[in-house]
């Protein structure tokens, strides 16, 4: 199925890594113009590089502390012209209300939910005004079925998740889509680390940590992976789907709802 992007240009935050470069592959495989924005040069362009390697032409890469509204403003200059936003940038630490300080809070926030907010306020403008454009919010779980000991995430992805809902019973008057997605825990390179640490300490071999992933933890017997989540958000960007903004997909194979 052509989904129609090809030529498109998309902007995708955070995507040195994890779900952000999964997502960055997924439209550059569809023929989009792909911009790569994270927070460290080197990286960008190892990523731009993965994705060259693979056949795609035309990605590009923008180095920008997005936890900054100076940062976030830089973007906006560099990048004024995008069909589809792709908001990902952004992990927020888990810990009880007890464990976290105030800066870790502000931290937390700073990045995603008014880094989030931000870009929004600044693209949905632009995309209203010649009448199209996507936003797309990589929120989380974390806002949906939450966990005291994922507070100061709970807190934030359920204001992004709120926010999306809102914003996007606005925009399609002026046709414009915004629409989020909230992953469960996914395989990324966050995961592997966390389980190789404990595959050191634990079993002595660091390479061992697939032995510590307990399929009946998960649905369908395994975590997610970082280009389920991208395929998702690059077939919902499709105008084939023009129907869909305002609402936020939980995408944790049911996991919300297992006894």
């Amino acid at each position: 199925m052509d989904l129609k992007l090809n030529g498109k240009h998309v902007v995708v935050t955070g995507a040195s890594k994890g779900i952000g470069l999964a997502t960055a592959r997924a439209f550059a495989a569809e023929g989009a113009r792909v911009t790569l924005v994270a927070r460290t040069a080197d990286a960008l362009e190892a990523a731009r590089a993965e994705i060259a390697a693979a056949g795609a032409s035309g990605t590009g890469t923008l180095a920008a502390d997005l936890s900054t509204d100076a940062g976030r403003d830089a973007m906006f200059a560099a990048l004024p012209d995008v069909d589809v936003l792709v908001n990902n940038a952004g992990a927020i630490q888990p810990g009880r209300l007890s464990d976290l300080s105030m800066d870790d809070w502000r931290t937390g926030w700073d990045l995603k939910v008014f880094g989030y907010i931000h870009l929004c306020k600044l693209y949905a403008p632009t995309m209203t005004a010649r009448g199209h454009g996507t936003i797309i919010n990589i929120i989380g779980m974390g806002g949906r079925a939450v966990r005291s000991n994922y507070i100061c995430g709970a807190a934030g992805n359920a204001a992004l998740i709120g926010f999306t809902h809102a914003l996007g019973a606005e925009t399609p008057r002026h046709g414009v889509r915004v629409f989020g997605i909230n992953p469960s825990p996914t395989l990324t390179d966050r995961m592997t680390t966390m389980f190789a640490k404990r595959a050191a300490e634990e079993l002595g071999d660091a390479d061992r940590w697939p032995e510590l992933i307990d399929p009946d933890a998960f649905p369908f017997g395994r975590p997610k992976h970082p280009e389920e989540v991208a395929d998702l958000a690059t077939m919902l960007a499709s105008p084939r789907v023009e129907y869909l903004s305002g609402t936020v997909i939980d995408m944790d194979g049911g996991g919300q709802w297992a006894s």
